[in-house]
């Protein structure tokens, strides 16, 4: 019981004390999309914040960023209809990023792939295409926050809290 309290307790605080520096410091590198950090940390933690899994989570969070930028445009650039437009763009990327996340499952983590495509979608999906601008750079620069600094720094820092308080 009390190894699970120590271990809640210092998650709290890691918690309490690394993302809200992120979630202030953004916007000051031009980062207007921060939360982003928190979704793919989250995501990140259920990898146990595995540093192992780091690259290919992140990597795969690129994909998918990458990946959404393409899906908006193509749907921007397409007259066949609002509902067949999603489905087919849905349906073809999808099935695109499974098989080619499965040709490099030892460098991106297809998981993180979709995840990342779905988060990038969410956010510039109902924005004009030619105003995306740094969105697409903001969002990896969130997504790569999330992995390497709240989930691996984040666990580093909780584990070297425990490390102090067993002393």
């Amino acid at each position: 019981m009390k190894e699970k309290w120590i271990n809640a307790l210092t998650l709290a605080f890691t918690v309490a004390l690394l993302p809200p520096i992120w979630a202030v410091l953004s916007p000051y590198i031009g980062v207007t999309v921060g939360a982003v950090a928190l979704i793919c940390a989250g995501l990140f933690a259920c990898l146990n914040n595995d540093i192992k899994m780091a690259v290919p989570v992140s990597l795969g969070f690129l994909c998918g960023d990458i990946w959404a930028v393409i899906a908006t445009n193509v749907m921007a650039a397409s007259n066949l209809g609002t509902n067949v437009t999603v489905y087919l763009t849905l349906f073809i990327m999808g099935g695109l990023a499974v098989v080619i996340g499965t040709l490099l499952d030892k460098l991106v983590f297809i998981p993180a792939w979709l995840a990342g495509w779905a988060i990038g979608l969410t956010i510039m999906g109902p924005m004009d295409v030619t105003n995306l601008g740094t969105t697409p750079f903001q969002i990896g620069a969130a997504m790569l926050s999330g992995v390497w600094y709240v989930g691996v720094v984040g666990d580093l820092f909780q584990k070297l809290l425990i490390k102090i308080i067993k002393k």
